[in-house]
């Protein structure tokens, strides 16, 4: 086992990360979920559930729920992630069951309701992915599944388990079709925005342009937008010439100066314009640098 080196600016940050996390969540989940009475994704969803029926405090019932599913991933995720998991764990649900009832419950549009959970929530999470952590309940089972199962993506285990608590709070408490259409609302909300904070800061387009003049592009690139390219040598199929696979990856704005380009310096070339969701490296985001592998 891989001795732990202790950090304490690094603990301070992810304590302080929590904090401020766990109260978005707090404030997503009891201000505003808990009053609008429909289901909720993930052990949250099942702690609203068993606040509605035998009024357990959610931030206990959200810890309660995951020691034993704590305990029997703990061999699929190992000691640091298992730590920090635990401390954020512990300090969200502080934060929900104490913190977020000193402020005023949301009791208007469920609508409204919905849409502010989904955004405060997944900010909430957000941040404490970024740092490396997480709250525990679903996301430990979804690691450990892909580690079992590797050959099932994580999105759809994800999505799986959270219609299983979605349809467990629908059939149990809440029963109404249009608190199942606020839930499913919710879980989108949640991705959406944990996707745009984790992802999207950094996200942006990708091309791949098939050209005779792939050097004279290349050199167009770097003139007009200032970024490098990557020639790849191809080989059409049907005519078996040799052609130039330019790749290169930009932001928004400077892709749209480069398709007007490719187009102006070689009409016939074959350009292919893809989403990315983040581009790391040189001229970019900086790669993580505290993976140990």
């Amino acid at each position: 086992m891989k001795k732990l080196n202790l950090d304490f600016k690094e603990l301070g940050m992810d304590v302080l990360v929590d904090i401020i996390a766990g109260f978005l969540i707090g404030i997503g989940l009891h201000n505003f979920a808990l009053n609008a009475e429909f289901p909720v994704a993930g052990f949250s969803g099942i702690a609203i559930v068993l606040y509605h029926l035998i009024g357990l405090p959610i931030g206990l019932g959200t810890l309660l729920i995951n020691i034993p599913v704590v305990i029997i991933c703990f061999r699929y995720l190992g000691l640091p992630f298992f730590l920090k998991s635990l401390k954020s764990m512990v300090i969200s649900s502080v934060m929900i069951d104490y913190i977020a009832p000193l402020f005023p419950v949301y009791d208007g549009s469920r609508l409204l309701a919905a849409i502010c959970m989904g955004v405060i929530c997944g900010v909430g999470y957000a941040m404490i992915f970024m740092r490396g952590s997480s709250t525990g309940g679903q996301d430990f089972i979804s690691v450990s599944i892909k580690k079992a199962k590797p050959h099932i993506t994580l999105g759809i285990i994800t999505f799986m388990l959270d219609v299983v608590t979605i349809i467990i709070g629908f059939i149990t408490v809440f029963k109404d079709v249009d608190g199942l259409i606020y839930a499913i609302l919710v879980t989108y909300l949640l991705a959406v925005v944990m996707d745009r904070l984790l992802y999207g800061v950094n996200a942006g387009k990708m091309t791949l342009i098939v050209t005779e003049r792939g050097h004279e592009i290349a050199e167009k690139i770097d003139e007009y937008v200032g970024r490098g390219a990557t020639i790849l040598k191809g080989e059409g199929s049907y005519s078996k010439k040799g052609k130039d696979v330019i790749m290169c990856a930009c932001n928004n704005k400077q892709m749209y100066v480069i398709k007007k380009m490719v187009h102006k310096l070689d009409p016939k070339a074959f350009t292919v314009i893809v989403e990315s969701n983040e581009v790391v490296g040189e001229g970019f985001k900086e790669e993580i640098k505290d993976i140990e592998l």
